[in-house]
């Protein structure tokens, strides 16, 4: 993988800082937006109990629900709330240091996030959210291609990071 998904990556979390002014802050990191977490958490553990056939556990501040069918989640898992629903291989430390930022996206957006997230793409070299969970975690770019990435994506990451405490 080359370099040149940087600048379309920096645009995406432009884009995203600009959207996240045009919500009401009221919406955001509130006692609303911990209803949708809830409501978030209550999907995502209905449907990993409804399609998990593997282990349950509770890893990274999250509940991991393995043995998921694959057409059950996307890519090679869904957080959804505070749940990570995926295949059957267990997530690796760092599968799970992204997935802890989707988590805190959660945390802070509610019920807009499935909304937001629809409307960021499926590219998660474009996808904010993606791009603030940390690609090279998330297994979209190497590590080796990443390392340089920008203060400002490390920065969004920390910041979507500490939205959890």
């Amino acid at each position: 993988m080359t370099a040149d998904w940087r600048p379309a990556a920096e645009a995406a979390l432009a884009r995203g800082r600009r959207l996240d002014r045009r919500i009401p802050s009221f919406l955001l990191r509130s006692p609303i937006s911990r209803v949708g977490y809830a409501w978030g958490t209550a999907v995502g553990w209905a449907w990993g109990s409804l399609w998990s056939t593997g282990p349950v556990e509770r890893r990274g501040g999250m509940w991991v629900f393995r043995g998921m069918p694959g057409w059950t989640f996307n890519r090679g898992g869904v957080c959804v709330g505070g749940c990570f629903l995926t295949g059957d291989t267990r997530p690796s430390d760092a599968i799970l240091r992204h997935e802890a930022v989707h988590k805190a996206q959660w945390l802070r957006y509610g019920f807009l996030m499935p909304i937001l997230y629809l409307f960021a793409g499926r590219d998660p070299l474009r996808n904010r959210f993606e791009i603030e969970a940390g690609l090279e975690d998330g297994n979209y770019v190497s590590a080796k291609s990443g390392a340089g990435r920008s203060a400002r994506a490390r920065g969004s990451r920390k910041s979507a990071r500490s939205a959890s405490v």
